[in-house]
């Protein structure tokens, strides 16, 4: 079976292309997962951001009033 790939809607063989061709298809795909991984990294560290703002919050709150906002809702 051959290779195929998709541009702009339109599916082609990668046997038809050049050596260059097929190498700048190798390296758009590479750019494409690192793209990917790169977005991935950015939720988790958007995720973790937020929960370091939260945990930040509570302590400022814990602060002024002396009441631990984390013991009011855990279930110990």
């Amino acid at each position: 079976m051959t290779k195929r790939f998709r541009l702009d809607g339109a599916e082609y063989d990668m046997e038809a292309l050049s050596p260059e061709g097929r190498s700048l298809v190798e390296r758009l795909s590479f750019a494409n997962l690192q793209v990917q991984a790169l977005s991935n990294q950015k939720a988790l560290l958007t995720k973790a951001k937020n929960a370091y703002i939260a945990d930040l919050k509570a302590e400022i709150v814990q602060g002024r009033t002396g009441i631990d906002i984390g013991a009011l809702f855990s279930d110990d």
